[in-house]
């Protein structure tokens, strides 16, 4: 399926893909019967896809997980979450777009969903700052956790950023305070919460939204203290060493699972979620759902135990590995 963008080693895919596309469409126009070619073709196709997605670089992971037809928070809303009702603003200063709240149903739970969208069009992704919210966008999520708690809704939060805003504006508004008090209330926040990167986990910028009592990660997104480009610049000096520096991150979700900062990934449909949608968002729905009927079965009490055990006990793997 063409995905508009074709990255560097989708290349022999897509020529593959126009192979098929051409011989389907000359079949029909022709009336001649290519259908054993068509078939051995996709066979080529699927064992390609499979040999490529299984052999991503850590760099090409970070491609991946920036792909614009990647789906994001918008997308899984409408395409998981029922009944959804958005609620805007930070009672204090605006409503930041870049990061959307509300409540609907996922499966069968009632919760209350935030999460980072950095839009498709140029003047939505304007809006939402590329994914890079403000200080009242991380005040608008807490409120509307605390509502969540209120009311006794799980928080499922789905992160994709690059990173907090680091404008001027967003610095004397105070962005680094407004991180580090959601990091303390989250930790205590008296209902489940499900964190799961979508996309991209760019330091406190998903931090922001991203204590939990359960922490996924799609299959190809990934989640660092600092991009690619950022630690390039100060490692390397210059940004022509992102390859080295996304190995040296440990950035991936396989890499992340086994230093235990992540609780599970998420597969993705062959060939990444920006060919298939709709069966990304069917895994992400199914572990949602199942995740939620677990907590919630533990008393609430415990889960807070358990949560500042997991926040304890993080990066301990990553201390014994190096």
């Amino acid at each position: 399926m063409a995905t508009g963008l074709t990255l560097e080693f989708e290349k022999p895919i897509v020529q593959l893909e126009r192979q098929i596309s051409d011989l389907v469409a000359l079949q029909e126009t022709k009336g001649a019967d290519y259908s054993d070619e068509i078939t051995g073709l996709r066979r080529s196709l699927t064992a390609l896809l499979k040999k490529t997605y299984q052999n991503l670089s850590a760099w090409e992971t970070v491609l991946v997980a920036r792909h614009p037809a990647r789906p994001q928070t918008r997308d899984y809303i409408e395409l998981i979450v029922k009944d959804f009702d958005e609620l805007a603003g930070d009672r204090k200063f605006a409503d930041d777009k870049t990061i959307v709240t509300g409540m609907g149903r996922i499966g069968g739970h009632k919760c209350m969903i935030i999460g980072h969208h950095k839009g498709r069009d140029t003047k939505e992704k304007v809006a939402c700052n590329f994914g890079c919210a403000h200080p009242e966008g991380y005040r608008k999520a807490l409120l509307k956790m605390q509502f969540a708690e209120k009311f006794h809704l799980p928080v499922v939060s789905l992160i994709d950023t690059p990173g907090a805003f680091p404008g001027i504006g967003s610095e004397e508004r105070g962005v680094a305070e407004a991180i580090a008090v959601n990091l303390r209330e989250m930790s205590r926040l008296k209902v489940p919460i499900v964190c799961i990167v979508i996309g991209e986990g760019g330091s406190g910028g998903a931090l922001g939204i991203g204590v939990g009592d359960r922490i996924a990660m799609m299959q190809y997104a990934w989640y660092s203290v600092i991009s690619p480009e950022g630690c390039s610049g100060i490692l390397w000096k210059g940004g022509d060493n992102v390859a080295e520096a996304a190995e040296a991150l440990k950035l991936t979700s396989g890499h992340l699972k086994g230093l235990g900062v992540i609780d599970e990934v998420i597969e993705e449909p062959l060939g990444a979620a920006h060919r298939n949608p709709r069966a990304a968002a069917d895994n992400l729905e199914k572990f949602i759902d199942k995740t939620l009927r677990d907590l919630k079965r533990r008393p609430i009490e415990k889960l807070l135990d358990e949560r500042y055990d997991k926040l304890r006990k993080l990066g301990e793997n990553a201390l014994i590995t190096a």
